[in-house]
């Protein structure tokens, strides 16, 4: 954490910054919805962003960090499928298990979450704009 006190601006920016890495997980959740593989190791794993919150002391403030993406979710899928050139010995293939109507949400979710940080700051803008004009 910065030696600094943060601000409002510095929040607001974190929990954007860490709505953005979880919009960019679930599309790639969406973009890889349905896609096969020749084993059950390479088919594609839902990922989710896991975030941390810190209070910074000297401000009462809490932030969002992004800590790490993990994979989560149910297993591939393993159906058999001889004709599918990707099918392994047995004619199976293995289909990514992407929730997409749990992703479509979570999108959804994180847009509206993205919205409101964007709210906050031009709030704040206002606000100082306004105390700045107090003084005139």
């Amino acid at each position: 954490m910065a030696d600094h006190p943060l601000n409002i601006f510095q929040v607001a920016g974190r929990a954007m910054t860490a709505q953005l890495v979880r919009m960019n997980t679930t599309a790639s959740n969406l973009a890889n919805a349905g896609v096969v593989s020749g084993s059950a190791a390479d088919a594609y794993k839902t990922m989710k962003p896991v975030f941390r919150t810190e209070f910074d002391k000297a401000t009462g403030l809490s932030t969002v960090n992004v800590e790490s993406i993990v994979q989560a979710g149910n297993a591939p899928v393993k159906r058999y499928d001889p004709s599918n050139p990707l099918a392994d010995k047995d004619g199976n293939v293995f289909e990514a298990a992407v929730d997409e109507t749990r992703e479509l949400v979570d999108m959804m979710e994180t847009a509206r979450n993205y919205q409101n940080n964007v709210e906050v700051m031009q709030t704040a803008k206002s606000l100082i704009l306004d105390t700045l004009k107090l003084g005139r």
